[in-house]
């Protein structure tokens, strides 16, 4: 069921009425159709395109509403459209909270009861309270005498609900909050010597360091997948962060060239929590170009590994 409507078009909301009256019986609470009788169908047509909204009514513990567009248009044709959608009211939206209809928008044909049906299937929630528009017939079709559509300048449209269940919608979501550039968060630098590289352990790992209140350790392994080193930062375990939280970290993990500043980086920003303690490269430089001593890594079996860390940000999870 395609978007008809144009991007630009602004929306109405709930606050505002329409003039054109529902027709429906008095036990709403027990309906399962809601018909709406507008009188003066071609008066309507002549304000020109644009959405009309019914009364909000109850049906199946719910709040809603119909919108009717009579001069809708769809992309790339110029033939008008008669659209029809269902909204599900403010009143009954709630947060983490999904309302699944199944239902039928229908025009009713007064004169031959061959109405025009859309059967339509929607998860309403926060962030989704409309159908989506879905044009029924063309206007052209619905003015036509034959149709039964219109009849003595009235029309008459409708909602038919087959099924509607409520469930708890099973949604994560992350924010994420990204600090401007100032003193407190400012890069720190920490130098890791190391002075015989053979000697290594796979892996091994540096002395701890600290930076924005947490420690960290950078970690190599001197062979991985046989012909690569990797290298990798890792935050400290620590029972101070919670279990919905992050810290974006911007980091820069270098092999430095002892001969000259054409150092080996890699550079990236992460978000480091309890469940990922660790972030870098397992092929951060093959070994054959880390031991080849025109390029100035390994000189007489030592090597310098740096790490430059900054704590940019904070995330939260959340579910629902």
């Amino acid at each position: 069921m395609g978007n008809s409507s144009s991007s630009g078009r602004s929306k109405l909301g709930q606050g505002q009425g329409s003039k054109v009256a529902p027709s429906c019986s008095a036990e709403q609470s027990q309906q399962t159709t809601f018909k709406w009788s507008i009188d003066g169908f071609y008066s309507l047509l002549d304000k020109g395109e644009g959405w009309a909204y019914s009364r909000v009514f109850e049906i199946m513990g719910h709040n809603w509403y119909l919108k009717l567009n009579p001069r809708d248009k769809k992309s790339g044709d110029d033939e008008e459209y008669v659209s029809l959608q269902l909204e599900l009211a403010s009143s009954s939206v709630k947060h983490n909270t999904v309302v699944d209809a199944s239902f039928k928008l229908l025009i009713y044909d007064q004169s031959h009861g061959n109405h025009s049906k859309h059967l339509v299937s929607h998860n309403f929630q926060t962030a989704s309270k409309s159908s989506g528009v879905s044009c029924m017939t063309s206007l052209r079709k619905l003015k036509k005498q034959s149709s039964g559509f219109l009849v003595n300048n009235n029309c008459v449209f409708g909602v038919e609900f087959i099924k509607v269940t409520t469930s708890k919608s099973n949604t994560t979501s992350e924010t994420l909050f990204v600090q401007k550039t100032s003193i407190f968060n400012e890069a720190k630098t920490y130098t890791w010597d190391i002075e015989d590289f053979f000697a290594l352990k796979n892996p091994d790992y540096s002395p701890e360091f600290e930076v924005g209140g947490y420690k960290w350790y950078i970690s190599m392994y001197p062979s991985r997948e046989g012909n690569h080193l990797s290298l990798y930062l890792n935050l400290k375990k620590t029972n101070d962060l919670p279990n919905d939280t992050a810290n974006l970290v911007e980091l820069t993990l270098s092999i430095k060239n002892k001969e000259a500043d054409n150092h080996r980086k890699g550079t990236g920003r992460c978000q480091f929590s309890r469940k990922a303690r660790s972030w870098g490269w397992s092929n951060f430089i093959s070994l054959e170009d880390f031991k080849d001593s025109s390029n100035g890594y390994l000189v007489k079996s030592k090597c310098c590994v740096e790490a430059e860390v900054a704590i940019v940000g904070s995330s939260r999870m959340e579910s629902g």
